[in-house]
């Protein structure tokens, strides 16, 4: 297994074509899911014999708060520890930083072996119309 910290060599479409096959594409187009990935401030994509497998990704204001996304273990490979890596290669650049993320309730004993905590109060909203920016 190899982890990339930098976006270089990734193909897009490769990519988006993975995670659509794996039920895990919110609908973003490859353009879409490049530039979420260049504008993070960390990133993480796991490679077995050329393809990927896995992807964590991080927002942050670079001094106290991050927000965690798109942790994405392709279904064959999961439970083998590859998200859990990705994970900590992402908390290494955060150091310092309240770190948060939204997970559906089946992953929750997964980030809680990692020491996250549970916090209720988790709000969102979609502005305009999803995945279109305006002008």
């Amino acid at each position: 297994m190899r982890y990339q910290t930098t976006l270089a060599g990734i193909d897009w479409l490769e990519m988006k074509a993975r995670l659509a096959a794996d039920d895990f594409d919110n609908g973003r187009s490859a353009e879409q899911l490049q530039r979420s990935f260049e504008h993070s401030a960390a990133t993480v994509v796991a490679h077995t014999g050329g393809l990927p497998v896995g992807t964590a990704r991080a927002l942050s204001d670079g001094v106290c708060n991050a927000y965690i996304v798109d942790v994405w273990t392709f279904t064959p490979y999961r439970r083998r520890g590859i998200a859990r890596q990705m994970m900590g290669l992402l908390e290494e650049r955060l150091t310092g930083q309240h770190v948060a993320l939204f997970a559906a309730a089946q992953a929750g004993s997964f980030y809680q072996a990692l020491g996250y905590r549970v916090e209720p109060g988790g709000l969102s909203k979609v502005l305009g119309t999803w995945l279109q920016r305006e002008p």
